[in-house]
C-alpha cells in the first residue's frame, strides 16, 4: 500500500497510458482535452451562439471522467504522493535562467518569476497568460485538438495530421524557449 503514496516510475504511467488508448481505439472512441472543454461549453449552453458548439454533449460525456479524473489526479499526487526531495535542474540550465534575469527554482520544478499567483498579478504576468491563452485557445481550434490529443491519441492511431501537429507543437515549444522568451523577459 505504501507504492500508492510515492512518485511512480514513468515507465507505470506510460504503460498505463497504453492500456487506456487501447481501450479508446477498441471502443472507437479518442483522446483529448481540449474536447472535454467544447463538451463543458456545450453543456452550459454554447450551442446557442456558435455552430462550433452545437452537436450532442451526451455522445461524449463519457470523456468528462478525463477532467475528473485529471483534477482528482491531481489533488492526490499532491497531497499524497509528493516527496521533500529537491528537485535536480543541470547548473547550465539554472545559468541560462539567471541571464534572462529569473532566479533559480529553489528546487522546485518552475521559477516563482514565471509560474507564480504573484507574477499574474502584475500587468506583465498578466498580459502573457491573457495572450498565452488566447494563442493555445487558437492554436488547439487550428490544429483540430490540443498536444495530449493529437500526441498521445492521434499518434497512437497512426494519424498523419497528428503527427504533423506535433512536430509544429515542438518546433513551437523550442521557438519560444530559445528566441521569444529571451525578447520576454
Amino acid at each position: 500500500m505504501d507504492i500508492l503514496f510515492y512518485t511512480w516510475h514513468w515507465a507505470i504511467s506510460g504503460f498505463i497510458i497504453g492500456l487506456i488508448m487501447l481501450t479508446l481505439t477498441y471502443f472507437g472512441k479518442t483522446f483529448g482535452m481540449s474536447s472535454n472543454l467544447r463538451t463543458l461549453c456545450t453543456i452550459a449552453g454554447a450551442g446557442k451562439n456558435g455552430n462550433f458548439f452545437d452537436n450532442d454533449w451526451r455522445e461524449q460525456k463519457w470523456s468528462l471522467v478525463v477532467v475528473f479524473g485529471a483534477v482528482v489526479g491531481g489533488f492526490f499526487a499532491y497531497h499524497f504522493m509528493s516527496s521533500d526531495t529537491i528537485v535536480s535542474i543541470n547548473p547550465r540550465t539554472i545559468e541560462n535562467l539567471r541571464t534572462l534575469g529569473i532566479d533559480a527554482p529553489n528546487g522546485k520544478i518552475a521559477p516563482d518569476l514565471i509560474f507564480s499567483f504573484e507574477s499574474v498579478k502584475t500587468l506583465k504576468g498578466f498580459c502573457i497568460l491573457l495572450f498565452g491563452g488566447f494563442l493555445i485557445g487558437f492554436g488547439t481550434r487550428y490544429a483540430g485538438g490540443c498536444t495530449s490529443g493529437h500526441a498521445i491519441s492521434g499518434l497512437s492511431n497512426f494519424q498523419l495530421p497528428s503527427l504533423i501537429a506535433v512536430i509544429g507543437f515542438f518546433i513551437g515549444g523550442l521557438i519560444m524557449a530559445h528566441y521569444i522568451l529571451p525578447l520576454i523577459f
